[in-house]
């Protein structure tokens, strides 16, 4: 019988009916600490109660307008992410593929309209995830993405990760962008160097190209600043953005200088549901936590805790483990294992993990998760490993 939601996804046989904290409970009571956080979503945990407040207040005024009229809320968002970051201005999305499709479309038309339409290529890298849509997959193609969908989508130049002085040498006069994550997420948690995200933002400089920073996944506080880019002194162009922007709620923005985004004119994008009231309202929600310079310092602080924690563990498992990595809350095991038993036998220990590239396991907890439950979660870990390690 074919069943009635499309089997694109391999689920686990978990069935989570309600959430607290860092904790998601199981149908059938087990408690499981969730160190996967919806794949960096629920950036303030479940069911937090400002998150929920703003849900409900909107949800008792108005839902949809749709964007032929002005929305307060996305207003008020758009100017806080400006005051917040490098950008002059905020186009709203409900995801990061959205945000993708945007980024791409801007930096073209950016380029057409100052008279040089052959400048379309974008450059991108190995490794990397952008979305799901025909644009994203052209960007960051394998071949568990791309098989079966028919031709890529052209305009896209994929390079070897970590080759800077190939990429320098690839920028033509075709070339319109490069686009990278400063920490790439489904690749396993591979930050580029600050020396080497300078040195991109100079290339892009030099040779007349934009850069797009993906800050789908490692962006919204992740690393312990707003967004990755920070650590390395630069400002991108144009800048993708979604998971933790809307604590839950779906919500994605692409933000740009006044000058990148000078192309986009009324007409030129759209969006039935971006911006919509009720996402916009959860999302300031969510900036008057993460904007908050304590609360910033607060997750590299437990960024260093997880990490001081993780590295006792690798070195009590050096069957299963061969490193750390990451920044922040966007942590990475490098496993000698496959990851994905790692992330079972998390499943028998009752902690939820997120399996990567390179065979990582990801962690990305909610970032206001407690000390107590950091020390929890690496016992959780502890005991899985323990489990693998007796087969």
């Amino acid at each position: 019988m074919i069943p009635a939601v499309l089997p694109t996804y391999a689920r686990a046989p978990l069935h989570f009916v309600k959430g607290e904290g860092s904790w998601l409970i199981e149908a059938d009571g087990r408690r499981f600490l969730d160190m996967g956080a919806g794949i960096a979503v629920n950036a303030l945990g479940h069911a937090h109660p400002d998150l929920v407040a703003a849900l409900t207040e909107q949800a008792n005024k108005v839902w949809h307008l749709s964007n032929l009229y002005e929305i307060p809320q996305q207003e008020e968002l758009a100017a806080r992410l400006v005051e917040a970051t490098f950008a002059d201005t905020v186009f709203f999305t409900n995801s990061g593929t959205e945000a993708c499709e945007l980024a791409v479309k801007m930096a073209r038309k950016y380029w057409y309209e100052k008279g040089q339409p052959q400048k379309i290529e974008i450059i991108t890298f190995d490794g990397a995830f952008h979305g799901r849509s025909s644009a994203a997959i052209a960007a960051a193609p394998t071949e568990k993405m791309v098989k079966g969908f028919g031709p890529l989508l052209p305009g896209f130049k994929p390079m070897k990760w970590g080759d800077w002085d190939a990429v320098e040498a690839a920028v033509g006069e075709a070339t319109c962008a490069i686009m990278i994550e400063p920490v790439q997420g489904e690749g396993g948690i591979r930050p580029i160097a600050d020396a080497d995200l300078k040195r991109l933002r100079q290339i892009c400089d030099d040779k007349g190209c934009l850069l797009i920073l993906d800050e789908v996944q490692c962006g919204m506080a992740r690393t312990g600043r707003l967004f990755a880019h920070e650590f390395a002194g630069i400002i991108p162009d144009i800048m993708m953005s979604a998971k933790g922007i809307g604590g839950g709620f779906p919500l994605g923005a692409v933000l740009a200088t006044e000058e990148a985004a000078s192309g986009m004119t009324a007409g030129t994008h759209g969006s039935t549901y971006g911006g919509n009231p009720l996402g916009c309202a959860v999302g300031i929600a969510v900036m008057k936590h993460l904007a908050d310079p304590a609360f910033l310092s607060e997750v590299a602080r437990k960024g260093g805790l997880l990490r001081q924690k993780l590295e006792g563990l690798v070195a009590a498992h050096p069957d299963v483990f061969e490193g750390v990595r990451g920044l922040g809350l966007m942590i990475g095991l490098k496993c000698k294992v496959a990851n994905v038993d790692l992330v079972k036998a998390g499943y028998a220990a009752e902690i939820i993990t997120v399996p990567g590239g390179d065979n990582v396991v990801r962690l990305l907890p909610p970032l206001n998760i407690t000390d107590e439950d950091i020390a929890e979660a690496v016992e959780r870990l502890d005991a899985a490993a323990t489990a693998l390690s007796a087969k």
